[in-house]
């Protein structure tokens, strides 16, 4: 039975099979016709949704939501919604205002969506929670705190890490009580997903985030269910830190080399996830791209401490085929690895694209290569650390930013040679690779670009 290959798998027990757990979020809605916002927010849609998820793509574990703006909406976020894509934050009540908010503010079965959402893990529990493993995916604590400070955050924790800590530790405290409240209602695996952890420091995550997010996955393991941590971005340097966290598992995403960051995890006797590309091969690629990329990660990672996953939330136009190609791959490798033996790989570089002469610009040019801003928290960051101090550079700078669910733009961020996403380049030289600078880093940097150009 799926679920319990799931639990098997994250009590680190050898398997003769790889569990299967498609992160189906918003396109769960795309498989019954409904849009991202229809079914973020309607019980109804998001249950039949999932029941279709289920009956198409044979998981052994599922998500039932990936939306990590619940708790910031219920913090006071306003959120721009989408007809594919999950909501992202607009604003961001701490901007400005530097507080800890009050511990009433910490959410309870009635808050913002969750009566919806609870209704709908009660449901699915009910239905099929016998036979498959259910994510109860959290926003984590640092990325919650990015949601209510802003990209002020990023200045906070140079200028004033004890206050940036003593948010975090808040964040935490609704995380607990976030879990709480998902396995009540029948969750098997929580989710602890913060983007925004690839992209500071081991020293930051040390020092600020370690001590609540320890505390988040004790608790959840202390409740009975188990722990996943999700990350986005190349977290790689990160990868032992959140080791040290005690999760149960760790999923990442397509940034990451996964042999490389299973040899840290298997030291630590932890599961890891991961990390079919979400563009190149679920959304552009063939069912023969997403077979081959599945039958190459179970060839070279073996079988214990690891679970085949989409490396985030899939793109709301996942053709179906290519996740029930993913499906089979894991549930028949031996015959699949026939089926591609010869197969080549789709490219991208035949796309014809046009590099900016870097060395005759008029004004500085940034250039923010991204996967999607409009879905990635750590992108929608990146980005808004240059929007949002764009006053004060605009008369001698410019911005582009490319999203990597754009074919030309895929075909762009590979003839630059950039392997990480998000990244920042200044006049075509990369400057920040999954790290979010300061304002000042930022204004200074690209005022001594401009300087060069004189």
């Amino acid at each position: 039975m799926g679920k319990d290959l799931v639990f098997k798998a994250l009590r680190h027990e050898k398997t003769d099979e790889v569990p299967w757990v498609p992160f189906a979020g918003v396109h769960a809605g795309k498989l019954k016709g409904y849009t991202a916002e229809e079914v973020l927010t309607d019980s109804d849609k998001l249950f039949e949704s999932l029941m279709e998820v289920y009956k198409l793509y044979v998981p052994d574990g599922m998500t039932t939501l990936f939306d990590l703006q619940v708790e910031a909406e219920i913090l006071g976020c306003d959120l721009l919604w989408a007809k594919d894509n999950p909501p992202s934050v607009k604003t961001h009540p701490l901007h400005g205002e530097k507080k800890i908010p009050c511990r009433c503010q910490i959410p309870d079965e009635n808050s913002g969506r969750l009566p919806m959402i609870l209704d709908v893990m009660r449901r699915i529990k009910a239905e099929i929670g016998d036979k498959v493993a259910l994510y109860g995916l959290i926003c984590g604590p640092f990325t919650l705190a990015s949601h209510l400070r802003g990209s002020d955050i990023f200045m906070d924790m140079i200028k004033d890490p004890d206050y940036v800590a003593g948010l975090i530790e808040f964040c935490g405290e609704i995380a607990i009580k976030m879990a709480d409240m998902y396995i009540e209602a029948g969750m098997d695996v929580i989710a602890v997903v913060d983007p925004l952890v690839s992209q500071i420091s081991p020293k930051h995550i040390d020092r600020l985030l370690a001590p609540t997010f320890t505390s988040v996955f004790d608790f959840i393991k202390g409740k009975g269910v188990y722990s996943c941590f999700f990350v986005c971005g190349n977290a790689t340097k990160q990868i032992e830190s959140m080791c040290k966290m005690h999760p149960d598992g760790i999923s990442v995403d397509e940034n990451v080399e996964l042999a490389r960051a299973k040899a840290i995890t298997d030291q630590y006797n932890i599961t890891i996830g991961g990390n079919i590309p979400l563009t190149t091969t679920m959304l552009y690629g063939s069912q023969q791209d997403n077979m081959k990329c599945v039958i190459d990660l179970l060839d070279n990672l073996g079988h214990q401490n690891l679970i085949i996953s989409p490396g985030c939330d899939m793109p709301y136009d996942t053709p179906i085929e290519n996740t029930i190609a993913a499906a089979q791959a894991v549930k028949t490798p031996d015959a699949v690895r026939e089926m591609i033996r010869n197969y080549q790989s789709v490219r991208f570089d035949d796309i014809n694209v046009i590099i900016p002469d870097y060395n005759n610009l008029d004004k500085v040019l940034i250039e923010i290569f991204a996967l999607d801003p409009e879905q990635c928290a750590a992108c929608t960051y990146m980005v808004n650390i240059v929007t949002d101090n764009f006053n004060d550079i605009k008369d001698i700078a410019d911005l582009e930013v490319y999203k990597y669910n754009i074919k030309e733009d895929i075909a762009r961020t590979m003839k630059m040679g950039i392997t990480n996403l998000p990244t920042m380049c200044i006049n075509g030289e990369p400057k920040w690779v999954s790290l979010i600078p300061g304002k000042e880093e930022l204004i200074s940097e690209v005022r001594k670009a401009y300087d060069l150009l004189k």
